[in-house]
């Protein structure tokens, strides 16, 4: 008898992030046993998986997720918690790419995740600490002149939500001399990410569903006139598959395993700073990044701490010491936490594609798939579920969209898709560092 996989998630547990620590309570799903038939079967309960779930079982289908750990243990349950409109690649870089109608086409719909997540956090009364506002910053003349262009271009599409700051007005927001200035999204914000996805879990499972989880998926069959989902110790027949495994898929549907790069952040969680404290490092309390290529990205928490983010590591591997690589970068922000204690450092990975636009798309004609988000999941996976959703129930509009959008493999293939892209960081982050 062959020997089993190793589990990639150990026991599942969720890794020893505040997140986890924070978490609503959340039942331990059993794992898939035996031959099991469904309508639609999704894998991954990350928000990808979960929104498509959640609006094919809203729309009267019978829907199951298998999950390879638990709901929401990958970059769903470990992200910066931000809600930033837009995808990775900027309305103009697609407009330059793909033409003005793809560009009008998105457009259209990069504010679309932050209100699906709004509508399922009241429809549903997920506890998840929702706030705010989003501000983009810039440390360089050139930052600024960026932003600038931002504004504009989402203003020529009739976005205007957005509202530019100099460094006078963005110290009402943050307490930092580093910036020259910035821009704030009145429509973005930021959330408890793990409880975000459990709660939509839970309503997705009030309504009928059924969660396995434990369930490392072991083989796929797409070629079947009803896909089948083999794991250790069952198999799924449907009518229609639905690949949600982003960054965690793995090699089990060899078709998708080019097409994405899995990358790693890091973030880690300060002690609880108190409301005064905090109150002055963060005026306004809304959430922030910068728009450099390697970023930072930081944010208070319901009780008070300061989140904080930043870094990439290509292949997915984590640091070695992810505190003192965040922390020294945190205290270019705010000196005052220098002396400030580091309660919780973790790190997840995100599926990096090469254009650093999300990709969707089929395989054969029952088999769905979305992933690619490329460090903006947390609104592009509810906007891409969505629309994974109108296309299974046979609206297939704006699924065909990005069906069509091209697509490029990594130069030199998987054995060289790291060093090229680290060789691509190494470029930008010393234009960052020239303020160029």
């Amino acid at each position: 008898m062959a020997a089993q996989p190793k589990h990639y998630a150990g026991d599942g547990s969720h890794t020893s992030s505040y997140y986890a620590a924070s978490a609503n309570p959340s039942p331990e799903r059993p794992p898939l046993t035996g031959a099991k038939e469904v309508d639609v079967c999704v894998i991954g309960a990350g928000y990808s998986g979960l929104s498509t779930a959640l609006h094919l079982i809203e729309k009267g289908y019978q829907v199951a997720i298998i999950e390879g750990a638990r709901v929401g243990w990958g970059a769903s349950g470990r992200n910066g918690g931000q809600i930033v409109n837009g995808l990775n690649a900027s309305l103009q870089t697609i407009k330059k790419r793909y033409g003005t109608q793809t560009a009008t086409f998105v457009a259209g719909l990069v504010q679309e995740g932050g209100e699906i997540i709004r509508e399922r956090i009241k429809t549903y009364d997920i506890k998840c600490d929702l706030k705010e506002k989003n501000i983009f910053t810039g440390l360089t003349k050139a930052h600024m002149r960026e932003l600038e262009e931002r504004q504009n271009v989402w203003k020529a599409y009739g976005i205007d939500n957005q509202e530019m700051l100099d460094k006078n007005q963005l110290r009402e927001h943050i307490n930092s001399d580093l910036y020259e200035g910035g821009l704030i999204d009145h429509s973005g914000g930021h959330m408890h990410p793990l409880n975000l996805a459990l709660g939509e879990a839970a309503a997705f499972e009030k309504l009928g569903g059924t969660i396995y989880e434990m369930s490392m998926v072991t083989g796929v069959d797409t070629d079947a006139v009803r896909p089948v989902i083999t794991t250790a110790k069952g198999s799924m027949t449907c009518k229609t598959l639905v690949l949600c495994g982003n960054a965690y898929l793995g090699h089990v549907v060899p078709t998708l395993t080019s097409r994405v790069m899995p990358v790693s952040t890091q973030v880690m969680a300060t002690e609880p700073l108190g409301e005064e404290f905090a109150h002055a490092l963060l005026p306004q309390d809304a959430c922030v990044e910068d728009i450099r290529y390697i970023l930072d990205y930081y944010r208070l928490s319901g009780d008070k701490r300061m989140l904080f983010g930043g870094g990439t590591v290509y292949g997915g591997a984590d640091p070695s010491d992810i505190k003192s690589k965040l922390q020294k970068n945190m205290i270019k922000v705010f000196p005052q936490l220098k002396n400030t204690k580091i309660d919780y450092a973790w790190s997840g990975n995100f599926a990096l594609s090469f254009s650093r636009v999300p990709q969707m798309g089929r395989i054969g004609n029952n088999t769905y798939f979305a992933h690619g988000y490329s460090g903006h999941g947390v609104t592009g996976s509810h906007t891409f579920g969505r629309i994974l959703s109108e296309a299974i129930d046979g609206d297939l509009t704006r699924f065909d969209v990005f069906e069509k959008v091209p697509w490029y493999p990594f130069p030199g293939g998987r054995m060289f898709r790291v060093p090229y892209s680290m060789a691509g960081s190494w470029w930008y982050g010393l234009r960052d560092r020239l303020g160029l």
